[in-house]
């Protein structure tokens, strides 16, 4: 006798790729709906008729999509956002003036912008450490009188690996929340709320939605209460959430992303071994190679692959932009996690402050096939 899908304990890759078994009861449609009102008329008693009440704090399509999101990520819940800034930002406004914030000095430059910026304005005070080495954080969290710790793993653009556990023990040593960045290390391959994370930052528009049409943040949480909800007062307040399209189209992303990311992750892979001993490339940086001084590390705590994302460092001296732009498979273009394959020269992104060695360029490899896109980068590197 067969059995109804929810009498199966179903695997997270099964749940998302179904978006939940949310089917239309009336219409038997198995794509999810789509809600696009920007307001919600209420009973007769004027009442509202559910808990939709205004699109700035949400809507139907935003909460399914939120309701897969904290079931990849094992949390207690998630919030959307319309990018992955508006969601960092969202979350360093919840903290008092003047809390002290931990953050590696080398991690995604917007929000590493938006950190220095607000210490300028003295609105937090900021630390940073060099996340590559495992002593930095708790050397720096010794002084005590610490708020959030925010940090990043693998981080972009040198792809160092963050011991999670490690990090979550060293902060709740001194009473500070640990917040991870797992962009490049989506909840199909690291799960870091479960690692100890209080709270674990996404940029949707990454590998959660995968195909380069939105923009979007989430926050996932460990713990409900009164700081998750000033975190959703403040995503209203600042008209921040999601919009119903996007989020349907995130949706839509996430039900492949178990596919997408095994694809990506084994294209890297293959790119990554075989340019470790390329003439022209002084080093690959990717924590999938068992060269990798993360790997180990990253093998504990990256379940299910290493993702699409390395670096490359040409050799010294070698124009490094100048083979960004001789690639014709390979975009020239910002973002990662599509299912098409980008390459950056990270430093003319970042700008002139940025600590990105001039050498490196950064691969979003996407899920073509890997010997096209191996071919792509030998024809690039005959330019040099």
């Amino acid at each position: 006798m067969s059995r109804k899908p929810s009498q199966l304990q179903l695997s997270p890759a099964t749940r998302a790729a179904q978006a939940l078994h949310r089917i239309n009861e009336i219409t038997g449609a198995v794509v999810p709906d789509i809600a696009l009102a920007s307001t919600f008329a209420r009973d007769a008693e004027y009442n509202p008729r559910q808990s939709y009440i205004y699109a700035r704090d949400g809507g139907p399509t935003v909460e399914h999509a939120e309701v897969v999101l904290a079931d990849l990520d094992g949390a207690a819940g998630s919030l959307l956002f319309g990018s992955g800034m508006a969601a960092a930002v969202a979350l360093f406004e919840s903290l008092p003036v003047g809390a002290h914030v931990v953050a590696p000095n080398v991690m995604y430059h917007g929000v590493l912008t938006w950190l220095h910026r607000q210490a300028a304005r003295g609105i937090l005070r900021l630390t940073t450490f060099d996340a590559a080495d495992p002593s930095a954080l708790p050397r720096v969290l010794a002084g005590g009188d610490v708020a959030l710790v925010w940090t990043e793993t693998p981080i972009n653009p040198n792809w160092d690996v963050v011991d999670i556990a490690a990090s979550a023990k060293a902060a709740h040593a001194v009473g500070a929340k640990l917040v991870v960045d797992c962009t490049a290390a989506s909840p199909c391959t690291t799960q870091a709320l479960a690692l100890g994370a209080d709270m674990v930052f996404h940029s949707a528009t990454k590998y959660l939605n995968g195909h380069s049409d939105i923009t979007g943040g989430v926050l996932s949480t460990a713990k409900t209460g009164a700081e998750w909800d000033e975190l959703r007062k403040i995503r209203t307040l600042m008209g921040s959430v999601m919009a119903g399209f996007e989020a349907w189209l995130l949706i839509r992303g996430m039900r492949t992303l178990f596919v997408r990311f095994e694809r990506a992750s084994a294209n890297a892979l293959r790119i990554a071994r075989y340019f470790e001993a390329h003439p022209k490339i002084t080093a690959v940086l990717y924590p999938g190679l068992p060269s990798h001084p993360g790997h180990a590390i990253a093998a504990r705590q990256m379940l299910h692959g290493f993702g699409g994302m390395l670096s490359l460092l040409a050799h010294s001296g070698a124009d490094a932009r100048h083979i960004a732009r001789s690639t014709q498979l390979f975009l020239p273009a910002t973002s990662l996690g599509g299912v098409e394959s980008l390459i950056e020269h990270r430093k003319a992104v970042e700008g002139p402050h940025s600590i990105v060695p001039d050498t490196l360029l950064r691969l979003s490899v996407g899920i073509e096939d890997a010997d096209d896109l191996i071919a792509d980068l030998e024809q690039a590197l005959e330019h040099l």
